[in-house]
C-alpha cells in the first residue's frame, strides 16, 4: 500500500484565540500542493520504519517518527497488532510549515487502514489523527478545506480555481512551539470568504486582505524568511506571496501551474524550492 503525503499550504492563518489548556484556536484556508512525501506499508510480523529520500536527513536517526506513532495509535484504536513494515520517502523539508510530518502520519493512517483491512472512514481516521498533531486531521483527506478550532474543526473550502503554486524554504527548520511563544498582540477574527473564485487573480486579491498571524514572529526568529518572501514577490507573474503555517516555507500563487514551475527555477539553488499545481489538479512541477 503506497499513499502520497502532499504538502499542506495555509493560504491564510488567523490565530483567533487561546484555550485554557494553552492550545491556540486557528482559522485557516488549507490547500495541498502537488509535491509530496510517500508512505509505503507492507505486511510484517513487527512494526518497523525505514526512511529514505532527498530530505531524509536527521529523520534517519529519529527514534520515534510520527509515522510510527500514527501506526501504534491506529492499532490501539482498532484493537489489532501493530505489525507492518513502513517505508517513508521524504521529499518535503522537515519542520518547515507545510505539514510534512503531519502529512506523513496521515498517509500512514490511510495506508494501514487499507493494509489491515479496517474499512474505516475519514471521520474515524480523523479521531485517531488529532492527538498526533493539529494538522493531521486535515491531512487525512489531503484536499482543500477550512480548518478551525485547534485543527479538529474542518469545513468545506471555497472552490479553488486552477492556479500555480511555488514553495520555497531557505533550508532552515523552525519549531512551531517557538513561533507561537514569540507571538505578541491580540487575536484575529475568522476570515470571510466567498463560495468560489473565478480565477487565481480574484483569489489572490481576496487573500491579500488576510494574513498569516505567525509570519511576524517567525521572521523575528528566522530573518531569512523575509528574504524568501521578497524573492517570491519579485518573480514575474506572482499574484500573492505569504508564509505557510509556522514557517519557514513560503508560497507564491500564480495563474497557472506551468508559470509556477518556471518561476521556481529562478530561485536560488541553495534553497528547497518547488513549483507546479495543486494536489490532484495539474500537480506536475519542478
Amino acid at each position: 500500500m503506497i499513499e502520497a503525503a502532499p504538502a499542506k499550504v495555509n493560504l491564510h492563518l488567523h490565530v483567533t484565540g487561546r484555550r485554557a489548556d494553552g492550545y491556540h484556536l486557528l482559522d485557516s484556508l488549507v490547500v495541498f500542493a502537488g509535491v509530496a512525501d510517500a508512505v509505503e506499508a507492507m505486511p510484517a510480523n513487527r512494526l518497523a520504519l525505514t526512511v529514505a529520500g532527498p530530505e531524509a536527513g536527521v529523520l534517519r536517526a529519529e527514534p520515534d517518527n510520527l509515522v510510527l506513532r500514527a501506526a501504534r495509535a491506529l492499532a490501539a484504536a482498532a484493537g489489532v497488532p501493530a505489525q507492518a513494515m513502513l517505508g517513508l520517502t521524504k521529499r518535503l523539508p522537515v519542520a518547515s510549515g507545510i505539514g510534512g510530518g503531519s502529512a506523513d502520519a496521515a498517509a500512514a493512517l490511510r495506508a494501514l487502514n487499507a493494509l489491515w483491512r479496517l474499512g474505516w472512514d475519514e471521520a474515524q481516521l480523523r479521531e485517531v489523527a488529532l492527538p498526533l498533531g493539529a494538522d493531521v486531521p486535515a491531512c487525512v483527506a489531503s484536499r482543500s478545506c477550512r480548518m478551525g478550532g485547534i485543527g479538529e474543526t474542518l469545513s468545506a473550502a471555497p472552490r479553488i480555481p486552477t492556479c500555480g503554486v511555488v514553495l520555497a524554504n531557505p533550508r532552515m527548520a523552525l519549531a512551531t512551539p517557538s513561533v507561537f511563544k514569540a507571538r505578541r498582540g491580540g487575536f484575529s477574527t475568522p476570515a470571510r470568504l466567498p463560495g468560489a473564485w473565478a480565477d487565481a487573480a480574484a483569489m489572490a486579491r481576496d487573500l491579500a486582505g488576510l494574513r498569516n498571524d505567525l509570519e511576524e514572529p517567525a521572521i523575528g526568529l528566522c530573518p531569512a524568511i523575509a528574504e524568501v518572501l521578497a524573492a517570491l514577490r519579485a518573480l514575474p507573474g506572482c499574484l500573492l506571496a505569504r508564509m505557510s503555517g509556522s514557517g519557514a516555507t513560503c508560497f507564491a500563487v500564480f495563474a497557472r501551474p506551468d508559470e509556477a514551475a518556471d518561476a521556481a527555477g529562478r530561485l536560488p539553488e541553495s534553497w528547497w524550492r518547488w513549483g507546479g499545481g495543486l494536489h490532484g489538479a495539474g500537480a506536475a512541477g519542478v
